[in-house]
């Protein structure tokens, strides 16, 4: 038994000074002198007046693709030409002795920030780097990749090669591709590249584990079951049950079950899988679709042209049918739904698959979701509030997309976008997360992000400061919120007696922190199912 005191414990209700960890659940709150005394034997922490909340809960991200991406070269970091992305992978193929023929992977561009260029890079720049190796570097948002003409060679795209469905290729004017992949075409490229292992899976999942903890996160909602082309869902699902088997699960996690196509769901149904299925370690959650692509890239898909690019509205992945088809089918089975939604003209499709399934067939409370529910219309905010559905929101996006969202959407749609204080007023819960690998899965600069609906170093904005979160609502986003959104605000997200014993304490108290720097505050440590796992 643990007792921790002298603290300022925010329970997700009120403060209090204390509570009392017995195994893995709180059984006491109060006075630190109360406590003290009643619970005399139990192993003691001074808390030092330090902060301590529930253990964060990403609402959704990408656990295992996080790891998979930990493996590769980091590009964050070194995105603000063309010139040092190209100059960082050579010293890190250099660096790491990738060897002739090897696959080079990358991830984190963003060509938005390129100052020596106004374009995604190309083949022709990558084949700078290696002509022997195939590369491929996939942008931050996860929507398009980049590949060499070695790449291209392997994959056998040349200008006769069909376009995919849902997805694209770019081509020059002579219809030689340019080795840039969009939405579904990144298949194409994914299917070639090295298959893991089991226990290279098991790697990968600890490798993204730990790096949550040290954000302070405790649970994840995520979506697996397609980071690795033609890779058998089972093979995800048993590395996390060997990893729960052997003590190895630093974070709690809810599986966001994706599928593509209704002959594989259906599979997955018969096998016994439904929403809720699982124990306190690992669950499975809702089925999880992509709607469409990217604000930055382009590929979202949009009621009208985009107001810098009219040529395009984006890419829609599904059509109606497929989403009716495959929502009603998970609705008809208990199961809820989770779909990924940026652009407002793929919303319309969404909610209308929901809106007739819950017609042919009412659930209460079923809780389906959108997930991003970026670029919205009012209309859509007052619709989504008559369905009941629940918004995944990523607050950490206005961090950059405060500074294209207008350029991209135009003026008049962009003011009725991000818009989640307003939907929260609707009575829409809305959770929050980080995309991860899209984002660092940082809670804090997502916290900031929402309170202060700026950027997190410039300080740019604030883009509609009407719709900024209180700082109560920001934690709560990241705890109760993101606890409701996978049907577990009953046993997680709070510090109160009965509650799984998941909390992280800080240096400084976020009631009290400038609003502008509780992305600075600092993760001191990290305890999930009673155990420090940080």
């Amino acid at each position: 038994m643990d007792l921790f005191y002298n603290g300022n414990v925010f329970t997700g209700d009120s403060f209090v000074e204390a509570f009392v960890v017995d195994g893995n659940h709180f059984v006491a709150t109060g006075r630190s002198e109360e406590l003290l005394e009643k619970y005399s034997y139990a192993t003691k922490h001074n808390l030092n007046n330090k902060f301590v909340c529930a253990g964060f809960n990403d609402s959704h991200m990408h656990v295992l693709n996080d790891g998979y991406s930990l493996e590769t070269i980091q590009l964050a970091g070194h995105t603000s030409s063309l010139k040092e992305m190209k100059e960082y992978i050579a010293e890190e193929v250099k660096s790491r002795q990738i060897k002739d023929g090897q696959w080079i992977r990358a991830r984190g561009w963003n060509h938005d920030f390129f100052t020596d260029v106004n374009r995604f890079p190309t083949r022709y720049d990558l084949d700078e780097i290696s002509q022997t190796n195939p590369i491929c570097i996939v942008r931050a948002c996860g929507h398009a990749c980049v590949v060499n003409s070695k790449a291209l060679e392997m994959i056998g795209i040349d200008k006769n090669t069909k376009q995919v469905d849902g997805g694209r290729f770019d081509v020059d004017e002579n219809g030689e591709p340019l080795g840039i992949f969009r939405e579904n075409a990144l298949d194409l490229v994914y299917a070639k590249l090295p298959q893991p292992t089991r226990e290279d899976l098991k790697q990968m999942l600890i490798l993204a584990m730990k790096q949550l903890n040290s954000f302070g996160v405790t649970s994840a909602q995520t979506d697996d079951f397609v980071v690795f082309h033609g890779l058998d869902y089972h093979e995800i699902i048993q590395a996390y049950e060997e990893l729960k088997e052997e003590g190895r699960m630093t974070v709690r996690i809810n599986q966001q079950n994706h599928f593509t196509n209704l002959k594989s769901l259906k599979e997955f149904v018969e096998e016994g899988h439904y929403t809720g299925l699982g124990d306190e370690f690992f669950r499975f959650s809702p089925l999880k679709m992509l709607g469409d692509g990217s604000l930055g890239a382009r590929t979202a898909f949009m009621s009208a042209p985009y107001a810098d690019d009219p040529s395009t509205c984006g890419i829609p992945v599904y059509s109606q049918e497929t989403f009716d088809e495959m929502i009603g089918y998970a609705h008809n089975h208990n199961m809820q739904v989770a779909i990924h939604s940026i652009g407002d003209g793929i919303l319309d499709r969404i909610m209308n698959a929901i809106e007739k399934a819950q017609n042919e067939n009412p659930r209460e409370d079923a809780r389906h979701g959108i997930i991003h529910c970026q670029i919205t219309r009012p209309d859509q905010l007052d619709r989504m509030a008559k369905l009941n559905l629940h918004c995944y929101a990523q607050t950490i996006f206005l961090d950059y997309d405060i500074k294209i969202v207008e350029d991209r959407v135009g003026k008049e749609k962009a003011a009725s976008s991000y818009n989640f204080k307003t939907l929260m007023k609707k009575g829409v819960h809305v959770s929050n997360g980080s995309d991860c690998p899209v984002e660092l899965p940082n809670v804090l600069g997502g916290m900031q992000c929402a309170i202060t609906r700026s950027t997190l170093k410039e300080h740019i904005g604030p883009y509609l400061p009407e719709e900024a979160f209180t700082v109560k609502e920001a934690i709560l986003s990241f705890t109760t919120e993101a606890a409701r959104a996978s049907f577990e605000e009953k046993i997680k997200g709070k510090i109160e007696k009965g509650m799984l014993a998941d909390f992280v304490i800080l240096d400084e108290n976020l009631f009290e922190v400038d609003p502008y720097h509780i992305n600075d505050v600092k993760i001191l440590q990290t305890w999930m199912n009673g155990k420090q796992v940080y």
